[in-house]
């Protein structure tokens, strides 16, 4: 019987249907139709300090003398002045940087185009999903890395808002993920402390995104006080942090990532770990990460530390989401030869050689949804 164009029409829609409920009947135990429909339900985060991301112009307002031209600190309208600036600092090496080191085009050019190396080790070649870094000038120079050298990552625009420490580096984002709401830099207060150990201090930078199944994560970037700084400094950041957390809704996911500045022996003197953050957060590197030392090495005491840090926390009524931290999926990223000296420590980007890369390593993670 020669079937009408409708009826023809009709019976093909049913039979794709028929398949359809038999291949969705087919999948293995415990599938679903998020896994069928290829939704990805793992993202990986990184953070990375990229030690002194400066751009090659002179930012009003700002002590970024070392990271300029070496004819415009010679000129003579402003020779004098970065002298003044330059001898006011109090370490001989950075005394000299100041004044001696040509930072020029070719040498921004040659740590862009490193530390986008760097930053594509991981998740195939395509780059972290979600980037925390540290030590940036400005959304310029960010975005002249995330366009330019970062171009094949897809990374949606720079996440950055300018803090208040002296020399103007700062802590951003750079997220494929989309963002959710705007950004906010909280800036961490300590009172009681000289105004010259604020000066050098940075906020905590927090962003929210969506994940892949359409739920939130929460992410806080952060750049705490030096390890030169009294360790009360870093107490209070990482208090700041925790009441930042709990003030998130019950349903979200948040990291924090960053530079924390607490070396081994600072932990090991004051617990700061043990009071502050693992009642708190899982931290990613403790979770199995091998072979892993440490993100940076201090030459004069021999001492590797983890002063960079992922520090996780699950959501506390996950619903229908459940993202949770890959146990093990801990990388130290440092695979390019560029970023180790001879004696397999982080290589930061030195003049007039123009070596390294940065004196921190990368760290990533992954996360993933379970089902």
């Amino acid at each position: 019987m020669k079937l009408s164009t409708p009826l023809r029409l009709l019976l093909i829609t049913f039979v794709w249907l028929l398949l359809t409920v038999m291949l969705v009947g087919c999948g293995p135990k415990g599938s679903s139709l998020q896994q069928r429909l290829d939704i990805p339900t793992a993202v990986v985060l990184m953070t990375f300090n990229v030690e002194n991301l400066f751009d090659t112009q002179d930012d009003a307002g700002r002590n970024d003398e070392t990271f300029l031209p070496l004819k415009w600190k010679h000129s003579p309208e402003h020779r004098e002045a970065q002298k003044v600036a330059c001898r006011a600092l109090k370490v001989r090496k950075w005394r000299d940087q100041c004044l001696y080191w040509d930072w020029n085009e070719a040498h921004l050019t040659t740590k862009l185009q490193r530390l986008a190396d760097a930053i594509l080790q991981v998740n195939g070649g395509r780059g972290p999903d979600i980037l925390v870094l540290q030590e940036v000038e400005n959304r310029g120079v960010l975005e002249r890395l995330r366009t330019d050298y970062l171009n094949r990552a897809g990374y949606r625009p720079a996440i950055l808002l300018e803090g208040k420490d002296a020399r103007g580096i700062d802590i951003a984002f750079l997220s494929r993920l989309p963002q959710v709401g705007e950004p906010e830099l909280h800036e961490v207060t300590f009172p009681g402390e000289r105004p010259s150990r604020v000066r050098d201090t940075r906020g905590i930078l927090e962003a929210t995104f969506r994940l892949p199944d359409g739920n939130l994560i929460t992410g806080f970037g952060v750049h705490f006080p030096a390890p030169f700084l009294p360790w009360q400094m870093r107490a209070r950041s990482y208090a700041q942090l925790n009441r930042l957390r709990a003030g998130l809704p019950s349903d979200r996911a948040a990291f924090a990532a960053g530079d924390f500045n607490t070396t081994a022996e600072d932990d090991s003197a004051h617990q700061l770990l043990a009071e502050f953050v693992r009642p708190n957060w899982v931290i990613a590197h403790e979770t199995g990460c091998e072979p892993c030392k440490g993100t940076y090495y201090y030459a004069p005491k021999k001492a590797w530390s983890f002063l960079d840090m992922i520090l996780w926390s699950p959501a506390e009524s996950v619903g229908q989401s459940n993202w949770q931290l890959e146990p093990g999926s801990v990388e130290i990223v440092q695979g390019l030869s560029q970023q180790s000296d001879a004696q397999g420590h982080p290589q930061g980007y030195d003049l007039p050689e123009g070596l390294g890369v940065s004196d921190h390593w990368p760290l990533s993670v992954r996360i993933e949804k379970r089902l």
